[in-house]
């Protein structure tokens, strides 16, 4: 590992906001870090060696850090929630009995027959931290919005804490109980935050962190993160647990707006990029297009995550459009593909292409946003 690939890498990863500048609607910055990573990795250039130690390392801290925004993005203490809470429970519950019926028959066309639980827990996740910030740049509060937010939340806890179960269900008890050490530190931290918060010396630390720059709540989140990610490794389970369970922390304690600047700062900046070029660079494109089988699961997972969500809204009598807009997935679909690939449970091509349909579900994700949005203005229009 040299400062000349990193450097390649960090060029890589302005490929998401150079594709972003191309559209007037919100397209996912994540779709041109995967692409970039295609170009400068295995399937292109062969600059960038994924299978370097440093590299990898790195990569798995980007992991961590985005399973953290994952979790800081749910929107845990926001009132408004509430009411819409029991529709998005509903519509989460649909997809969620109907995914394994829509699991056997991907596998049954890819071929693949022991990746049906894999493939199950795919397309029954959501995407949150892609979700949200769309529906946040529009400014958008309606009924339809909420029960979105409330489907895609509930949807992606479920199914973050379902992958290393799906990818190795013969380590169930192991990676329970490495999840359980996991949670109950998570606890402990949590108790210890609120025991802590609003005690006078802490607000003036607090007030003296903002005033001389030593951004202390971004140092205590990450502390939190790598402590959890430490035992993670240590007993055997998956950063993804570490990652998400700190996020979740963080999302239920609250914190300053300055924290989710600083950490988007870090994050969104750095580590997510990276870890988005590096799994691109492991991906086999060329291996996906000279297996058909590889294709047409592709398409099949595209077709059946749209098909799940527009049953669901359809028995719930919903918006075809929250349908579209709640079929974003990209947390489960990129920890299925990196951990699939770093345990050898997944090939490269069936990575390749459950990476490849969670980026296409991105862009029509892209197109329900816009309609609802549409939508929601027509409606203020009218009542104008």
């Amino acid at each position: 590992m040299t400062f000349g690939t990193l450097l390649v890498i960090v060029l890589a990863g302005l490929g998401g906001p150079l594709l972003g500048l191309g559209g007037k609607r919100f397209v996912p910055v994540v779709i041109g870090e995967i692409l970039a990573g295609i170009v400068v990795g295995k399937t292109g250039l062969g600059i960038v060696d994924p299978t370097n130690v440093t590299v990898a390392f790195l990569g798995q801290i980007g992991f961590a850090m985005l399973m953290l925004t994952v979790g800081m993005h749910l929107p845990l203490r926001d009132s408004r929630l509430a009411g819409a809470l029991r529709g998005g429970a509903v519509l989460a519950a649909i997809v969620a009995v109907l995914a394994p019926l829509a699991g056997l028959a991907a596998a049954a066309v890819a071929g693949t027959s022991s990746h049906v639980a894999v493939y199950a827990v795919v397309l029954a996740s959501g995407s949150a931290a892609v979700l949200l910030p769309a529906l946040e740049e529009a400014k958008t509060e309606g009924r339809d919005a909420l029960t979105v937010m409330a489907w895609v939340t509930i949807a992606d806890v479920v199914t973050i804490l379902s992958v290393p179960i799906a990818l190795q269900p013969s380590r169930l008890g192991h990676a329970a109980l490495g999840g359980a050490l996991v949670a109950v530190a998570g606890l402990a931290l949590f108790g210890l935050a609120r025991l802590l918060a609003g005690h006078e010396w802490v607000n003036r630390v607090r007030h003296l962190s903002k005033q001389r720059h030593w951004a202390l709540d971004l140092r205590l989140s990450l502390l939190a993160l790598f402590l959890l990610a430490w035992i993670a490794q240590k007993s055997g389970t998956s950063v993804l647990i570490a990652g998400f369970g700190a996020g979740v922390m963080v999302a239920l304690v609250g914190g300053p707006k300055r924290l989710s600047t600083q950490m988007r700062g870090v994050a969104d900046g750095f580590f997510i990029p990276l870890y988005f070029v590096v799994l691109g660079a492991q991906l086999d494109l060329q291996g996906l297009f000279s297996e058909p089988a590889m294709l047409a699961l592709v398409g099949m997972l595209v077709a059946l995550n749209v098909l799940l969500r527009v049953v669901a809204s359809l028995l719930t009598r919903r918006p075809l459009y929250t349908a579209l807009a709640a079929s974003a997935q990209l947390g489960v679909p990129a920890a299925a593909a990196s951990i699939g690939l770093a345990e050898g449970v997944l090939s490269s091509t069936v990575a390749t292409a459950i990476v490849a349909a969670a980026v296409i579900s991105l862009g029509v994700c892209t197109l329900g946003v816009d309609l609802l949005i549409r939508r929601e203005e027509q409606v203020a229009s009218a009542t104008a």
